[in-house]
């Protein structure tokens, strides 16, 4: 569940697609023979979704540079809401971008970290763990390029267990657009004692988020998981 970016928005004429709705495909294999490193995929030409289901693991690195997105998908707002009770869990938006008279000069620019952004950390409750459908709504722009076959996979893990493998289609999308998806994320039903684990080792619980365009990696995003909110320490 890790999006937001820490682009600097750009000022561009977009236009608002509205708001869809997606469900994670069911026809993913989680190929668990054929394991690939993640060595191995730092040095291939490209990586491909089924190369990541390949992977046995959480990576440990980036398994793209920020400048593969040359696609300028740029997610400004982020929503986690129980689809049961529709109580919002988690919401973030990217201010907009400050007006300035034309006249003004340019601000000096701080040298960014170019991997700031990619990262986000989530403390919840425990409570967390026993919802059983939860939805995920991101708005995301696209720059002068059309994306076609966008699609998500996430892959979440316990130290080195794989807890659940997501997989979203986000469809294409015209240049200079302004889009909002919502994806269901279906929750498995975890064991009592996985469950104890997790709540009692915070941020051992991860997540690697690939992003890909025509079946070719554009972003890779990463995030991990407490679930010990409200518990005295």
């Amino acid at each position: 569940m890790s999006v937001m970016s820490n682009a600097p928005h750009k000022k561009s004429v977009v236009t608002n697609v509205g708001v869809r709705q997606a469900k994670a495909r069911k026809d993913t294999i989680i190929l668990d023979g054929d394991f690939v490193t993640e060595e191995s995929l730092s040095n291939k030409g490209f990586v491909s979704p089924e190369d990541v289901l390949r992977l046995p693991r959480i990576t440990e690195n980036y398994l793209c540079s920020p400048e593969a997105n040359v696609y300028d998908i740029d997610f400004t707002r982020f929503k986690i809401r129980d689809l049961e009770s529709g109580t919002v869990l988690f919401e973030i938006a990217k201010p907009p971008p400050a007006d300035s008279d034309e006249g003004d000069p340019e601000p000096e620019q701080e040298e960014l970290d170019p991997n700031a952004g990619r990262f986000v950390r989530y403390q919840f409750t425990p409570q967390f763990l026993k919802l059983k459908t939860v939805g995920a709504t991101v708005e995301f722009t696209v720059g002068n390029k059309a994306v076609s076959k966008f699609r998500m996979i996430e892959r979440h893990f316990f130290r080195d267990k794989l807890l659940k493998s997501f997989d979203f289609e986000f469809g294409f999308c015209i240049p200079n657009s302004k889009n909002t998806c919502e994806h269901i994320y279906e929750f498995p039903t975890l064991a009592p004692e996985l469950v104890k684990e997790m709540i009692s080792h915070p941020f051992e619980t991860r997540s690697d988020s690939f992003y890909f365009v025509d079946d070719r990696l554009i972003m890779h995003n990463k995030a991990d998981y407490a679930y010990d909110g409200g518990l005295q320490q």
